[in-house]
């Protein structure tokens, strides 16, 4: 496996960020994943503006030229043989404050660390799309926006960490988290949609959440389809009554949920709005792929 490690191609055993690096001593950094289908990737423009978002929030320069950022992904696929018609690519991007004395001043850091990852992309079991999957509602809240924007993709995640330890403690598949005003946020790597009485919801921005990649392809598919959308603030008992609900993430799509607490939502099954755009988001994906080279 390949690396890009701060402006060179290295093996995995030969990547290695020093431990006065600020990204491992107070996880001060920003990242992104992004994956392709086939060579394409997909909302390369959207992930990388988020990247470039996160990083001016933090006050952050990322080490690379944003012309210089397609030519190098690619190169990532082509040296770990990702990226092709027979395997789609995973690809992380991280980019921490850099080594430098211990202290929280950002000014002890000269140079960034920037490091690029690219593997085989592992979709979850295809029949996880025919079942729907368990939730539950995490004691773990939501970080209060004020005290971290959810806005930045950071490599900070106990956060979300912490709630997805109780997902696995609870034998279930994610856990969601509330905000500080008890409504609906999102999931531990995931952005959350329900259905009720034939309206598509999902929470608002402004509940604290990130303003995920495919969130936005959903809700542009929603507009097509001529589906009425609400962004709002709702409960958890919302939720509970709702006929449909799921899941938008970069490498899972679309992924129905069956339960939330043990509240079967809905028939149990994924419902026909989730089905109908999760079909519209595979028949329409070469839209939202960059230009093919």
């Amino acid at each position: 496996m390949w690396i890009y490690l701060n402006g060179e191609f290295v093996r995995r055993e030969d990547a290695v960020v020093s431990v006065f690096d600020h990204g491992f001593l107070y996880g001060d950094g920003v990242y992104e994943t992004i994956r392709s289908y086939g060579p394409r990737i997909l909302m390369r423009d959207q992930h990388l503006a988020r990247l470039y978002r996160s990083a001016e929030a933090i006050g952050l320069d990322i080490p690379l030229s944003q012309k210089d950022w397609p030519d190098l992904l690619h190169e990532m696929m082509r040296r770990n043989g990702v990226g092709t018609a027979q395997q789609d690519a995973y690809l992380r991007i991280t980019i921490s404050r850099g080594p430098g004395d211990i202290g929280l001043d950002p000014h002890l850091c000269p140079n960034p660390t920037l490091v690029i990852m690219a593997k085989p992309l592992v979709p979850p079991a295809s029949h996880l799309y025919e079942q729907g999957v368990p939730l539950i509602v995490a004691k773990t809240r939501r970080n209060l926006p004020s005290a971290l924007s959810p806005h930045i993709k950071a490599t900070n995640f106990l956060n979300n960490i912490l709630a997805k330890r109780e997902a696995i403690a609870a034998g279930t598949f994610d856990s969601l988290l509330l905000n500080w005003e008890d409504h609906v946020s999102e999931c531990t790597v995931s952005n959350l949609f329900f259905v009720a009485q034939g309206r598509l919801k999902t929470p608002s921005l402004a509940c604290g959440i990130l303003d995920g990649i495919t969130r936005e392809i959903v809700l542009q598919l929603a507009k097509e389809h001529r589906l009425p959308v609400e962004e709002g603030r709702f409960t958890v008992d919302q939720l509970y009554r709702a006929d449909e609900c799921f899941l938008t993430n970069t490498s899972m799509e679309i992924m129905p949920v069956s339960s939330i607490d043990r509240h079967t939502i809905g028939s149990g099954k994924p419902g026909s709005i989730t089905c109908r755009l999760h079909a519209s988001f595979q028949e329409t994906r070469e839209h939202f792929l960059e230009p093919a080279s």
